[in-house]
This record gives structure tokens, C-alpha cells and sequence, in this order.
């Protein structure tokens, strides 16, 4: 895999917004359920730091039962949206493996994993937990927006020999999400308390804020990035 992203299915034609400068960090960023790399990419760029690379791969379109079976972009198949919905197993464990195929790459092309935050909103946001978390590379963090854990009964025991029990999380939820309830936001914060160091854990509401993001969230997230991804 020396540096060609024909080796990484989801790199092949993922959105990359490039630093304006030499790229010493990344920022892989998923998208929620029905969605394109191509609106995080837009929104990442208004808060970009000019030595980091912005990565917006797109989810494979698949049948989704909680739509009808309708085909569209999905990271795995979901089933329902409460925390005791049944999970397609297979299919989250396997979108991690394809995510952790483009942090393996970034690496080969010099950026450590210490230098790489994994992040995502709704469905994407929920998949970055679970790689992260069971990541076998030190990440440097994890964004977490309108989400929750998969598989969180496998918790805290699926992460991986605990190599990223320091990792810092910030969670972010609306306050009015009518599709992933608040309460299955701050049940999720409490699950992974008991994952990570609880005071790595940061979870910020918004007031008013249904599924979906808002500008106050993006400039927390812009903070949070360049807290742990400072210039070198």
C-alpha cells in the first residue's frame, strides 16, 4: 500500500480538503445515514487549520431496513434507533476494518496516529466511536456529534487492550434531535465514561438544536481539533 488509494476502497473517492500548508495531522470525518462526504468536507473547510488534512470518505450504498430496505449510503444497516434496537454485528465490524484501512494509509504517508482524530455525525458519528475505540493505534481523538456507541453492550471489554483509554471525546447533541433522543446521547457520555478516563469525556448540548449541526458546535469542534492537533 506505499501511498496508492486504489488499496483503500472508501479512499478511492473520498472527499479530501488538503492543507495549505505541509500536512502534519488528519481529520477523518463520516457522514450520517442518506449523506455524501461532500457536505462535511464544506462545512470541515470553514473551520480548517492550514497543516490539516480534512478526509470525507462516502458510505457504500446499501438496503437499510429502518427505511424499507430503501438503498442508500450507509456506513451498516440499522434496524432502529433506541438503545435496544437489534445491531447488524457484522456490518459495523466490518466498516470499522474500512475505516481503520484509511488510518493505516495516512500512517504509511508519514502522519502518525497520534496526529489523527476520527469523527462523524448521526450513523458516521456512532462508526467513529466504535473504530476508535477499538483501534489497535493511539488516536489523538474522537468527535462525536448526534450519535452513540454500537454494540455498547461489548463495552468496555471490545476496547482494544484498552490502547486508547486516555483518548479524548467530544460529544455533541441537540437538544430537541427528534431522531437520536438526547437521552440516548447522554446515556452514550455515561457508557463511555466507563470505556475512557471520565474526564476525557466532553459532552455539550445545544438549546433548540434538532438532528443536525449548529455553528456554536462547529467552533467547539474547531477548538477540539486544535487543541489536539497543534502546529509542529
Amino acid at each position: 500500500m506505499c501511498g496508492n488509494n486504489m488499496s483503500v476502497p472508501l479512499l478511492a473517492d473520498a472527499v479530501t480538503v488538503s492543507g495549505a500548508e505541509r500536512e502534519t495531522a488528519a481529520v477523518i470525518f463520516l457522514h450520517g445515514l442518506g449523506d455524501t462526504g461532500h457536505s462535511w468536507a464544506d462545512a470541515l473547510s470553514s473551520i480548517r487549520l492550514p497543516y490539516v488534512k480534512y478526509i470525507c470518505p462516502h458510505a457504500p450504498r446499501i438496503p437499510v431496513t429502518l427505511n424499507m430496505k430503501m438503498v442508500m449510503p450507509s456506513w451498516f444497516d440499522l434496524m432502529g434507533l433506541t438503545p435496544d434496537a437489534p445491531e447488524d454485528e457484522a456490518g459495523i465490524k466490518k466498516a470499522a476494518e474500512n475505516i481503520k484501512a484509511i488510518i493505516e494509509h495516512e500512517m504509511k504517508n508519514g502522519i502518525p496516529p497520534n496526529r489523527i482524530i476520527l469523527g462523524g455525525f448521526s450513523q458516521g458519528g456512532a462508526l467513529s466511536l466504535y473504530t476508535a475505540l477499538t483501534c489497535q493505534h493511539q488516536l489523538a481523538g474522537i468527535v462525536a456529534l448526534s450519535c452513540w456507541l454500537p454494540l455498547h453492550k461489548a463495552f468496555p471489554q471490545a476496547a482494544n487492550n484498552g490502547v486508547n483509554k486516555d483518548i479524548a471525546i467530544l460529544q455533541c447533541h441537540g437538544e430537541m434531535d427528534p431522531m437520536i433522543p438526547l437521552r440516548f446521547g447522554a446515556l452514550t457520555a455515561e457508557k463511555l465514561k466507563s470505556v475512557v478516563t471520565p474526564t476525557k469525556v466532553q459532552f455539550k448540548t445545544y438549546p433548540g438544536v434538532m438532528h443536525s449541526s449548529c455553528p456554536q458546535e462547529m467552533m467547539a469542534v474547531k477548538e477540539f481539533i486544535e487543541k489536539l492537533l497543534p502546529r509542529i
